[in-house]
């Protein structure tokens, strides 16, 4: 998305955490941020960078080159990070790989597996003894130098879960684990060092995270799809978002099924899409995925066929094939499918499933499917130009390349440019977007299968086990997890799901954590979480009660255009709590409000009407009346739900209200009846 403001170039990148297949097409859409650059963001001289090759050795040796021209390679060796030995996965889902230790039958690694699953099963059922049982094992486990057990340990430690909370300890037992390749602890560590603009720090293990996590998809056969889902709409249960997210179980799903099986070939390939990408609350499932698309083809639904050679090329569910994965993308492009080009192109630059590496067809290919806005094709057209590959370098076409599949959400484009902020090739080092990109790329890795079994016990009503694995998400730094967790914590408080310091949680302990967790979501981007944050120190909710960090929390979430944050910070300005005494700034604050959101406009009318009031009548008693509303209101609010809406008391007062209406409409009518014959004296009859 282009557009010219006072400069020549300003590239508007909208990075949304939607994932795009590196064959294919995007999947799905989280949480968008914008990325804006301008000119003063690109470097003038940017070919001169010592990690860049001599302009003349660039395409000295093309075909001997190609082989570097993704720093992904399907051959890479990188372990899987499913195999990290922290990772969860393994204990929820029973057909995967057990977790690694050094020693798969070692004692500390039996320790570790027991008291995980333990702890799992005690936050499913409740159960205060068996979680202070299991983090005893998984102390253990982390004390003979597991690196998973001290990767558990150190979210418990930072949670106050069983102990007292110490991010200190929590910090150095993910050193240990880092230290030992634990990759969810480095995310642990990488996220601690972001919250403290430590960028230096953060953005080394961030790269290296984002690197795994797309090498993870080339290993496993999965594309890095995310689907994390927003238990909550403002404080209200996302009801929508949950429906659609039963799986096999949703009722859309089901009659999608059904039209399937009645031969609907537009139904088959979504029913393809869903198993391919595990959309929908779906396990993927490529067997059941390769049968849909191959139906859909059959019934002549050209769109399936370019996803049936990605299959065949990456080996997703059928024996890799690169001829057939050719045969299918080049079905699909005469078909003006033009992401199929993408993987065309891809093929002849690898030299796989063709007669030779041909750089000149890859480079033609690549173009018709950035000529019509695939953001395949322009990474691979960027990453062509920057490295100079079967082209002259060219680092500016390289970075308009990128940034246009940074604007589609193009997973690998996102790391690319991440690479040149970090690096100063082409842009302008800039080490906090470096950051912030890689990080959004390192959410993608395996690890975030956990908001799959955190949703999955959510729906089934296992509310203890969905907050545990959101808290560990939390500790991540997923921003979703952080605000579930806080949801969580707040909505189901009266259920014995939270485990404190020594036993469940006290309301202070609930309170607290749930504050922090909403802390934590405010500070990447969720306007909702910082009002709530603004709230509970504005009424003293969980925390004492303090205007000014409440006005601190207002700004933030005004700064990301909420309208009752606007409205929030007028009222104070207009009553001077933890704000000047400024009706001035109290007006502008109210107008804000109704111009950002339109039904603030009825609210926002009586406030200025308050305000006029104030500044006109300051002593007189209507504003006094105005200024005991907030004392008055949860007076009467409680009043309403403890005597009006008691089902005994309601049927009274209904009844009372009946009776008081008949008589006002009887003794009305006798009125109008005396007015009609005014020399008729009353209940005289009529002559």
């Amino acid at each position: 998305m282009a557009r010219v403001i006072r400069r020549p170039l300003l590239l508007l990148a909208a990075v949304s955490v939607a994932i795009v297949v590196s064959l294919v097409r995007p999947a799905a859409a989280v949480r968008p941020f914008v990325l804006v650059l301008s000119v003063d963001d690109f470097l003038k001289d940017s070919s001169a960078h010592p990690s860049l090759p001599s302009a003349d050795s660039a395409g000295a040796d093309a075909d001997a080159d190609a082989d570097e021209w993704d720093d992904f390679a399907d051959d890479s060796p990188a372990a899987d990070p499913l195999l990290s030995p922290s990772s969860w996965v393994p204990l929820l889902d029973p057909t995967s790989s057990p977790p690694s230790g050094d020693e798969p039958d070692s004692p500390a690694d039996s320790l570790f597996v027991a008291g995980a699953r333990a702890m799992l099963s005690a936050a499913s059922e409740g159960d205060e003894v068996a979680f202070v049982t299991a983090a005893a094992q998984i102390e253990a486990a982390a004390t003979a130098g597991h690196p998973g057990a001290q990767s558990a340990l150190a979210f418990l430690s930072g949670a106050g879960m069983t102990r007292p909370a110490s991010r200190s300890r929590a910090f150095l037992l993910h050193k240990f684990a880092a230290d030992a390749g634990d990759l969810q602890s480095k995310m642990a560590i990488a996220y601690s060092y972001f919250r403290q603009e430590m960028y230096e720090e953060a953005v080394t293990l961030y790269a290296e995270l984002a690197e795994a996590a797309l090498t993870s998809s080339l290993i496993s056969k999965e594309p890095p799809v995310i689907e994390p889902i927003r238990l909550h709409s403002g404080t209200e249960e996302n009801k929508e978002a949950l429906r659609k997210s039963r799986g096999e179980d949703d009722e859309d799903f089901q009659i999608t099924e059904y039209q399937a099986q009645r031969g609907n070939s537009a139904a088959m390939y979504k029913l393809g899409l869903l198993y391919y990408y595990g959309l929908r609350g779906l396990r993927r499932d490529y067997v059941k995925a390769f049968h849909w698309f191959s139906k859909a083809v059959e019934k002549g639904d050209t769109r399936a066929m370019e996803l049936l050679g990605e299959i065949y090329a990456r080996g997703a569910g059928v024996e890799k094939n690169y001829t057939e994965a050719y045969k299918w993308l080049t079905l699909a492009a005469k078909q003006q499918h033009y992401s199929a080009y993408n993987g065309l192109g891809y093929l002849y630059v690898k030299g796989y499933g063709v007669e030779k590496k041909n750089l000149t067809k890859a480079r033609e290919y690549f173009k018709l499917a950035a000529d019509n806005k695939e953001a395949g094709g322009h990474y691979n057209l960027g990453v062509l130009y920057l490295k100079g590959i079967g082209v002259k370098r060219d680092i500016m076409e390289a970075c308009n390349h990128l940034l246009q599949a940074v604007n589609a959400g193009q997973p690998k484009a996102i790391y690319q440019v991440a690479k040149l902020f970090q690096k100063g090739i082409g842009l302008k080092k800039n080490l906090h977007m470096a950051t912030m990109l890689y990080k959004s790329v390192a959410e993608r890795g395996p690890w975030s299968s956990l908001s799959r079994w955190a949703l999955e016990s959510y729906l089934k009503g296992d509310v203890g086990k969905a907050l545990l694995l959101y808290s560990r998400m939390a500790d991540l730094g997923y921003e979703v997890a952080q605000s579930n967790a806080a949801w969580i914590l707040d909505r189901y408080g009266d259920q014995s799901i939270c485990m404190g310091e020594s036993g469940f949680c006290t309301d202070m302990e609930r309170h607290l954590r749930s504050h922090a967790l909403w802390w934590q979501a405010s500070e990447q981007g969720n306007e909702h979480a910082a009002l709530l944050i603004g709230d509970a120190y504005y009424y003293g909710r969980g925390v004492a009660r303090d205007y000014e960090r409440a006005a601190e929390a207002y700004m933030h979430a005004q700064s990301q255009s909420n309208a009752q944050a606007m409205f929030n910070l007028g009222y104070m300005h207009e009553h001077g709590h933890g704000l000047p005494l400024d009706f001035h700034l109290a007006k502008r604050y109210y107008d804000q409000a109704v111009a950002v959101d339109s039904a603030a406009k009825l609210p926002v009318m009586l406030a200025l009407t308050s305000l006029w009031l104030r500044k006109n009548y300051a002593d007189s008693f209507l504003v006094r009346f105005i200024d005991s509303l907030p004392e008055i209101y949860p007076v009467v609010e409680e009043w309403v739900e403890d005597v009006l809406l008691d089902e005994g008391n309601a049927t009274i007062l209904t009844l009372f209200a009946c009776l008081v209406t008949v008589l006002y409409l009887r003794e009305r009518q006798r009125r109008q009846v005396a007015a009609a014959n005014p020399q008729q004296p009353d209940g005289g009859a009529p002559m």
